[in-house]
């Protein structure tokens, strides 16, 4: 053989040994075993916390039970564009880009279609406190939450598990607050800024509705909305949650505050929107303040597989859409009953993670150190609840399947409890969804699973621990 023959040959081979060790460095098989079978979730379900003021909400014999006090605030997210310098304390920014559509590639914000919000429902029984903060955005990012918990825990005492943190999922509010190459794909070039000002407004509203308590009544009620929702994953082999769930709390001033919950997302407006906006919940928003005179809230339901089916697209769809909701809920208001004896209790589970598991096919994943510098998630998150007489809220870190919801009401409902799933509770490890889908194809199973086909079941029994304790600590 010639030297030079001899030279491309070793060349040859050894950059396909090049190849191999790096492959074997960077890529391992799909772990698939049960969540029970995972040394490092071990114990981690049962770390229930609970609210550090938290008595039993049954009155002692003889004692009138607790009443009900609410305070209701919103303060404005909407960001001011266009400034000479960035000042993130009075919502100020030179430019901004939107979160939500990776085909925008970080493009700046071109101006403002209608005011985005954070609102909160403070509430206050039995020696326990919470409130429940909704904001007009994609996701409540983890680093924000943190930020917000630490000013809430410093000006007025809430702990982690007081606060139940939502967002209405509208792909047209603020970006810019994502770290690394998935973080600023979907929401534009990190500004650490933005954090700071998203924060801040967050802790506000909390901080503001706190302020506002006063002897009050609530209620909880729901509709069914099956024309506005799809299963986008599955079509029509799949289930679909089409509830709309309500809660109304009237002061008994007479001022009201209405929160409302749904499964669609809030895409009606695509990648080409450069507009800020609430989109379809902020619709709905808006037509409710307008009837009422009071306060609306939105928290993003099990959107997780599940696509909005507006009457039209655009602006004029959004408005369609929201309104026709908000008409729904309308005619709903006058028929719930309200009270101010309410059972009212708080629990928050911190759970570990499992590794990450980014595949690149259906057995292959990326090395857990390789994903970790493609996702910047943490190591645990939070799941939660708040139980509202006969109804529990659970709150969760992700894009919670519609299905997996379905699943969890049915189970209650059978209990004699009614259950609410909302998603976006100030973090965000990905979709969560069924776990039979999970070797499928496409951006909700393949993409976004950060963690693997165990967190289905994994965080519903973590759910099913937070919803038990609450009926049972609080009673029947």
């Amino acid at each position: 053989m010639k030297p030079i023959i001899k030279r491309l040959v070793a060349g040859v081979i050894a950059f396909v040994g090049l190849i191999l060790v790096t492959g074997l460095a960077t890529l391992t098989r799909v772990d698939d075993r049960p969540f029970s079978e995972l040394p490092e979730l071990a114990g981690s379900l049962n770390q229930l916390q609970t609210s550090s003021t938290a008595t039993d909400s049954e009155p002692e014999p003889g004692r009138a039970p607790a009443l009900l006090r609410a305070g209701f605030s919103r303060v404005k997210l909407t960001p001011t564009l266009g400034s000479r310098e960035d000042a993130p304390e009075r919502g100020e920014f030179r430019f901004l880009p939107l979160a939500g559509y990776g085909n925008r590639k970080g493009k700046p914000a071109e101006g403002i279609h209608d005011d985005i919000w954070v609102k909160a429902i403070a509430l206050v029984s039995g020696g326990k406190t919470g409130v429940v903060v909704c904001a007009d955005a994609l996701i409540i990012p983890r680093e924000v939450t943190a930020m917000a918990m630490d000013e809430l825990g410093r000006k007025v005492g809430l702990t982690r598990e007081q606060v139940y943190f939502s967002a209405t999922h509208t792909h047209c509010s603020l970006g810019g607050w994502g770290e690394g190459l998935v973080g600023e794909s979907f929401a534009g070039p990190f500004q650490p800024a933005v954090r700071v000002w998203f924060s801040q407004q967050l802790a506000a509203a909390a901080s503001e509705a706190l302020k506002d308590l006063k002897p009050s009544r609530l209620g909880t009620s729901s509709f069914d909305a099956p024309q506005f929702i799809r299963n986008r994953l599955v079509g029509d082999r799949g289930r679909v949650d089409s509830e709309f769930a309500l809660v109304l709390v009237r002061q008994d001033s007479g001022v009201t505050a209405v929160l409302g919950s749904y499964g669609a997302h809030a895409t009606i407006m695509g990648g080409g929107t450069l507009q800020f906006s609430a989109e379809y919940p902020g619709a709905w928003q808006r037509a409710i303040e307008h009837a009422t005179g009071g306060l609306a809230l939105f928290a993003a339901g099990g959107v997780g597989s599940h696509g909005h089916k507006a009457p039209k697209g655009g602006f004029e769809g959004v408005e369609a859409m929201g309104q026709a909701l908000a008409q729904e809920t309308l005619k709903r208001l006058p028929d719930i009953a309200l009270t101010n004896a309410l059972q009212f209790d708080v629990l928050g589970l911190k759970l570990q993670l499992p590794q990450l598991q980014t595949r690149v096919s259906s057995r292959l994943r990326l090395h857990p150190w390789v994903a970790a510098r493609l996702l910047p998630v943490g190591q645990d998150t939070f799941l939660q609840g708040f139980r509202l007489g006969q109804t529990i809220w659970l709150s969760t870190p992700c894009d919670f399947s519609g299905e997996l919801a379905l699943d969890l009401k049915a189970e209650y409902s059978a209990r004699g409890t009614k259950t609410v799933v909302t998603s976006f509770n100030g973090d965000y490890v990905g979709y969560v969804i069924p776990a039979t889908y999970y070797n499928l194809g496409g951006y909700e199973p393949q993409t976004m699973s950060f963690f693997g086909p165990q967190v289905p079941d994994y965080f519903m029994e973590a759910l099913r621990r937070i919803s038990t304790s609450l009926m049972k600590r609080s009673g029947p």
